[in-house]
């Protein structure tokens, strides 16, 4: 069964131009990529206000991991396995700096008193 012909090769001799529907062209766009990029730039006498730089790359996740794009797996708000392990990380550090506070607490009290505050007044009265 021979190839189906791909609408964007063209033949050595000219024809009648050949028509892409919107599903063609996205799906080459997917599979391909493209990129966008535009700049802003604001000036008033000669000085730069304002510079926005524009870079837009539209591609299928597959594409875009094959170009080494991979940003929304570790954003927390895009991605419920980055959210959870944010989350863990979190916990993790919380967990040492309450086991690092426990730690100081017996040498900040003397003798069994209760330690002061620092403003001088003694704490649990």
């Amino acid at each position: 069964m021979p190839a189906a012909a791909d609408p964007y090769d063209f033949p050595g001799d000219p024809g009648p131009p050949r028509t892409a529907n919107l599903a063609d062209i996205l799906e080459r766009v997917l599979d391909k990529g493209i990129v966008i990029a535009g700049d802003i730039r604001i000036d008033l006498l000669d000085i730069e206000l304002l510079t926005i730089r524009l870079r837009l790359f539209v591609s299928s996740v597959d594409t875009a991991k094959r170009a080494g794009i991979d940003w929304w797996e570790t954003d927390p708000s895009l991605s419920g396995r980055a959210a959870r392990d944010a989350l863990a990380e979190e916990n993790r550090m919380l967990r040492e700096r309450i086991a690092e506070v426990e730690a100081e607490l017996p040498t900040a009290t003397t003798s069994g008193r209760r330690a002061a505050s620092p403003t001088g007044e003694r704490r649990g009265r």
